[in-house]
């Protein structure tokens, strides 16, 4: 079926100063321009403390402890992050433990989230954990975030029952 033929063409020696091929120079213009970019990713065996920024997407699958910036953020299921996220789209599978600013944010089945989101858009699937304060802003990577409570060492103004403050309470019951 194969036989050995010992007389094939030898192919001519390459010229030292040979003109590119067009292939070649589509290659070579190609690597100059700016072209999609890919997300930039920390891998599982990786810890990085201090803030991370990126103006492309972002994967994390290591831990960050430090704030987060990117256009697009992607927390993997072995990914952790303490520290303020914001993005534009925010996709959690890992930990969280801080806020989350972004204009869409979805957690995932086994995502830990324990902190604030100020969002746009919000979907929780089941078994997603959270534990915070949810705040809808129709801008939330320009909008300040939701309050924190008062520390307990503050003094508050005392109830009074003649004057309704912020702290009273009232109920009214139907008439009889």
């Amino acid at each position: 079926m194969f036989t050995k033929n010992n007389k094939t063409p030898a192919a001519p020696p390459p010229e030292p100063m040979q003109k590119p091929v067009p292939a070649q120079d589509a290659i070579r213009g190609a690597a100059s321009k700016p072209a999609a970019r890919a997300a930039s990713i920390i891998c599982a065996d990786m810890k990085i403390n201090g803030s991370v920024i990126s103006e492309g997407a972002l994967q994390i699958d290591g831990i960050v402890d430090g704030d987060v910036s990117a256009t697009d953020i992607t927390i993997g299921a072995s990914g952790q992050i303490t520290g303020e996220v914001k993005a534009e789209v925010v996709k959690v599978k890992g930990r969280i433990k801080g806020s989350i600013r972004a204009r869409k944010v979805e957690l995932e089945t086994g995502a830990h989230v324990k902190g604030d989101i100020v969002h746009s858009s919000l979907q929780i699937q089941s078994n997603a954990v959270f534990e915070g304060q949810v705040k809808h802003a129709d801008d939330p990577l320009r909008e300040t975030g939701p309050v924190a409570a008062a520390p307990a060492s503050e003094s508050k103004p005392a109830l009074s029952s003649a004057a309704p403050g912020p702290y009273s309470i009232s109920s009214s019951s139907p008439p009889s």
